[in-house]
């Protein structure tokens, strides 16, 4: 039931029939494996791509299911279809376990990897990319004894067993983070695994090889070609550093030798193609000044192709529920974004926030709404709504990013803290207090969202056709019964605010490339009829894609989960391109349609 006017036709490469191996809903131009060019991500096609999404899941640093994610590959089946449907997600951070891939030195687990393989499998068929991480916390559980108050995971009992680490000690902790530089256990345990005393980091790279190949060589080519690449290492930390050594220079003497090493085991392991997610310092972009230490792998020179430049990013000040009064506002964590983003350009690579979030209870889970939506804000664009529409040129590639957690079990576990029976953890994710999980279970065992939908379910490019120049989305959230709006249509667009009304919208400007696959943008479930105001046409209710004759058009996202896509398609290169995307109205008339682009497109001319 559509309106569409003044389409603009073209040539371009006509659809053929997808790969029959790839997910349902594929098209011709879905599947093809993520690369690094020119310092963003690409899909080989000309096309830039965006990896939202979600870890999964804290769940895999507990053992009430083995260190998988899932108690089943139907569980792990269900949150990848839920993760997208609900979620709007694209991607996966995978976690798993090498203390239950290797439980015995030399011994590598290949029933574990088998689950591990057949997890991964249900996301891929899902059509959803995915990013395997070797996950730790605080070195390992086997640090802790079943009465300690917090518990770690990661490394195997014979790694714990092979140092002579003093009986673990936060002493006065608030947060369970605490113990990376207070606990002595912890830190002496860190320490040795980075100087590899007693062949711990051999064992371990040993182990990621083994892993990986295993990997390699139990999914198809087609479903390889969606695993995104590797991370190596959550959250790396010294321990402690030598006599004279700083942050600095224990990423260049230390850190960057490993992941050298990791990499040279993912080119052996036939993973040479993909890139290794390599994170800094933990410390690196600490938002607490007395926290942050100089890093981001400052001396690794040039990355390039071979590695990610992978970061995390956390409000401790909000966490800490003292160092940050109120809730968080527009431009909050901007500055923030934008230093992940100068310092993957400095390293000539892309970026990913592999991990961002907010407690879900507790007494500052009042401000998750508002920390969330700048967060995801950040990720959008390096500026302000307030500033967005007067300086758009300036806006920035758009980050990807994995928001922590999506666990199917939250609320509902049932895991033995340290192997202490009397002490059963069922409440949130079950591990040091921390309840962070977007989704759960409901009584009926329908996945559900713990967060506002408006706010994880976003409209976001997540292929665009050439260079992607500015994009803002006002995803009108909510905190409570209060709408949030941070980026309003300006005055100075009156059409363009008529259209969209109260309504939630997105903008994306782009300069065209070679290629002819379409630009593509997910369409959450608050769409279900778009808007869309383009130069190469508009549309009240898209026309079903089916080429260039469609210039402006939707097609299911690859997965048959029911998400949506918004393709666009141009036939031109170098040349910029823009498309407003809401849901503020109902069968708006072609004048109001015209109105707009006429406002839209003097506006573009204006700022590129």
């Amino acid at each position: 039931m559509g309106a569409p006017c003044a389409f603009r036709g073209g040539g371009g490469r006509p659809p053929a029939t997808a790969d029959p191996a790839l997910p349902a809903d594929s098209l011709w131009f879905d599947g093809a494996p993520l690369t690094v060019q020119g310092g963003r991500f690409s899909d080989g096609q000309g096309r830039e791509i965006v990896l939202r999404g979600y870890n999964v899941s804290g769940e895999s640093k507990l053992e009430e299911n083995a260190g998988l994610p899932f108690a089943s590959v139907a569980d792990a089946g269900k949150s990848a279809a839920a993760l997208r449907a609900l979620g709007g997600a694209d991607a996966v951070r995978f976690l798993f376990s090498w203390a239950h891939a290797e439980p015995v030195r030399g011994q590598v687990d290949t029933g574990y990897l088998a689950a591990v393989t057949e997890q991964i499998r249900a996301f891929l068929d899902a059509g959803i990319r995915v990013l395997p991480d070797f996950h730790q916390d605080l070195y390992s559980r086997h640090l802790f004894n079943s009465g300690s108050w917090y518990t770690g995971d990661g490394a195997p009992k014979w790694a714990v067993d092979a140092g002579s680490y003093p009986a673990e000690s936060c002493g006065i902790c608030l947060f369970w983070g605490q113990n990376i530089t207070q606990n002595a256990a912890v830190q002496q345990a860190q320490r040795d695994f980075w100087h590899n005393a007693h062949g711990l980091q051999d064992s371990f790279l040993a182990t990621a090889r083994t892993a990986m190949t295993y990997l390699r060589r139990h999914l198809s080519d087609t479903e390889f070609g969606q695993i995104a690449g590797f991370d190596p290492y959550n959250e790396p930390y010294a321990g402690g550093y030598d006599s004279g050594q700083t942050s600095r220079t224990w990423e260049e003497d230390l850190l960057w030798p490993f992941y050298e090493k990791f990499r040279a085991g993912m080119d052996a392991a036939g993973w040479q193609d993909k890139p290794a997610f390599v994170e800094p310092n933990l410390f690196w972009n600490a938002d607490i000044s007395s926290q942050r230490q100089e890093g981001g792998l400052l001396d690794a020179g040039t990355l390039g192709p071979a590695y990610v430049f992978n970061t995390h990013f956390y409000d401790q000040k909000a966490i800490s529920g003292i160092l940050m009064w109120g809730k968080a506002a527009d431009d909050q964590y901007a500055a923030d974004f934008a230093a992940v983003r100068d310092r993957a350009a400095a390293a000539g690579t892309a970026a990913v926030v592999s991990e961002f979030g907010h407690p879900l209870s507790g007494t500052v889970a009042d401000k998750a709404p508002t920390v969330l939506k700048a967060m995801y804000q950040a990720l959008d664009s390096r500026l302000p709504g307030a500033s967005w529409w007067r300086d758009p040129a300036a806006s920035g590639p758009v980050l990807s990013g994995t928001q922590w957690q999506w666990d199917l079990y939250s609320g509902r576990h049932h895991e033995l803290m340290n192997g202490n029976p009397g002490k059963v953890l069922t409440a949130g994710d079950a591990w040091n207090g921390e309840d962070l999980s977007a989704a759960r279970l409901d009584g009926s065992g329908d996945v559900t969202l713990r967060q506002d939908a408006r706010l994880l379910d976003r409209l976001y490019p997540s292929a665009t056709a050439g260079t992607a120049l500015a994009f803002t989305y006002e995803d009108r959230s909510r905190d409570g019964s209060t709408t949030l709006t941070w980026n309003p249509v300006p005055s100075s667009l009156p059409e363009v605010a008529r259209l969209v009304g109260s309504g939630q919208y997105g903008l994306l400007v782009w300069r065209s490339g070679d290629g002819t696959a379409p630009t593509e943008l997910h369409l959450p479930a608050s769409f279900p009829t778009a808007t869309v105001v383009s130069d190469l046409g508009t549309a009240w209710a898209p026309p079903a894609y089916t080429g260039a004759a469609t210039p402006v058009a939707v097609a299911p996202e690859p997965g048959g989960t029911g998400s949506r896509r918004l393709l666009l398609t141009d036939t031109d290169s170098g040349v910029p391109h823009f498309a407003l995307v809401t849901n503020g109205a109902t069968a708006p008339s072609p004048g109001l349609l015209n109105a707009a682009r006429s406002e839209l497109a003097a506006w573009v001319a204006a700022h590129f």
